[in-house]
């Protein structure tokens, strides 16, 4: 998100001469598979497209009241997997996986979404494509789950 600093030159008027300037905000998150450099021992980060990526499938893959006090964090589709199979179960899936990104990533703005359940194999594929707001970079999301017996 772009951030606005208002300043005014103090000569003569005030009112007419004003400086706009924007700063873009760089998202650094910090690497989830916790591999330290071997230089300075500091764990890995994550910056822009990489770091929302992330927290997108963590979203995706966390299942319901998996973190403890937030109740409605994570889309649950890992649940999905283990679901009787029926007709509206792309519908239900689709609408939680937006629902979700809605309400804990504020950092993108979804583009499109596509989900397939395969019930006969137990999979589901998930293909997101959203827009980074502070870059408006368009990025594609892929992911595929299936349940192992």
């Amino acid at each position: 998100m772009a951030r606005y600093a208002y300043s005014r030159e103090d000569q003569g008027d005030l009112n007419t001469s004003t400086v706009k300037t924007a700063r873009n905000r760089q998202f650094i998150d910090i690497d989830l598979n916790f591999t330290a450099k071997t230089t300075t021992g500091d764990i890995f980060k994550k910056t822009d497209q990489a770091a929302v990526k992330q927290s997108i499938k963590n979203l995706l893959m966390t299942n319901k009241l998996e973190k403890p006090f937030h109740e409605k964090f994570g889309a649950d589709i890992t649940g999905m997997l283990f679901e009787l199979a029926d007709g509206e179960d792309d519908y239900f899936l689709k609408r939680e996986i937006i629902r979700i990104i809605h309400l804990f990533e504020p950092r993108v703005e979804i583009l499109g979404l596509t989900v397939q359940t395969d019930p006969d194999y137990h999979r589901l594929g998930v293909k997101l494509e959203f827009k980074i707001i502070n870059t408006q970079e368009v990025v594609g999301f892929t992911t595929n789950l299936r349940r192992l017996r």
